[in-house]
């Protein structure tokens, strides 16, 4: 069944300025409306890298929510498992600034504990064959002891995203059972209540080490923007993966491309550095053009000796 990837639909709002941006002034600007979430966002890039996963997830029992269920289908993503509700879906709203990056934001998350009952009445048929789960970390505690429990029942590996850390923060035992947990450096400093954003990339690596170990989490990254991301083991492994250097249009879904190539890397067999070069590459092709995910790319490009299921 490929990569199971479990979490939230949003709609992103975006607006970029015309001219230079004036924080708290009057900006003439373009707006966009595209569909995101982490998770929907991950479905896709891993279905652009022309896999064949399948995403368990919630949408409006609207037009917008079939336009959303349209798309992932478009790119051979399996959306059996997707259950239209109302108010399935969250809604992102953000500005950007000339150099892309997001410069305010406002986000209203979805109810997704319909995810529970869809779980306990589908689980056994949606965990037994996939080849590894994706899960967004922040959802209903129930969602996420359903899915470590399903993962342990067929021996699946768990790779972890982030979409609100504060919430996230409230199951940190949780992450002692996940494979790998993937976040930025500022929701890192948040996980370990201290502050990373003046550390470079050497530092975070020697600090995320030590952290792993004596918090006994399996295997953590850390993605620090335009200065690559860390890795660390609790068995002491750990090293830096620089960023590729490419123009920056719209960085939105660039740490849901990242994390998607590390997951891709890591369900079929390469090695935690490997992977995340994976993920780097699949960040800098989000970079540099104003969609949420990655472009298409096959399997051989980075070294997947995987068959291509059409």
């Amino acid at each position: 069944m490929g990569i199971v990837v479990i979490g939230a639909v949003f709609v992103d709002i975006k607006g970029y300025p015309l001219s230079t941006y004036i924080p708290g002034g009057r900006n003439a600007g373009r707006m966009e409306q595209v569909h995101g979430g982490v998770s929907r966002n991950v479905a896709e890039d891993i279905a652009n890298v022309e896999l064949r996963p399948t995403f368990v997830s919630l949408v409006d029992d609207s037009g917008m929510g079939q336009d959303v269920i349209d798309k992932l289908e478009n790119h051979k993503v399996n959306t059996r498992f997707i259950k239209k509700v109302p108010d399935g879906m969250g809604t992102w709203l953000a500005i950007f600034d000339n150099r892309g990056d997001v410069t305010a934001a406002i986000s209203k998350r979805p109810d997704t504990t319909p995810l529970i009952g869809l779980l306990a009445e589908q689980g056994d048929e949606i965990f037994a064959d996939c080849d590894s789960i994706a899960l967004e970390l922040d959802l209903e505690k129930e969602t996420v002891k359903q899915t470590l429990k399903y993962a342990k029942k067929y021996g699946k590996k768990v790779y972890a995203a982030v979409s609100n850390m504060s919430i996230a923060m409230e199951r940190r035992d949780f992450l002692q059972q996940i494979d790998c947990f993937v976040c930025n450096q500022q929701e890192a400093g948040l996980l370990f209540s201290d502050n990373y954003d003046h550390l470079e990339p050497e530092e975070m690596c020697r600090v995320l080490a030590g952290n792993v170990h004596s918090a006994n989490i399996p295997c953590m990254v850390v993605t620090m923007g335009g200065k690559g991301a860390v890795f660390a083991r609790a068995n002491g492994e750990c090293g830096i993966v620089p960023a590729k250097k490419v123009d920056v249009i719209d960085t939105t879904g660039a740490g849901d491309a990242f994390f998607a190539g590390t997951v891709i890397g890591l369900t079929y067999g390469k090695t935690l550095a490997e992977s995340c070069e994976i993920g780097s590459r699949l960040a800098a092709s989000v970079i540099c053009i104003t969609e949420n995910v990655c472009p298409r790319f096959r399997p051989l490009e980075f070294g997947l000796d995987i068959p291509v299921v059409d």
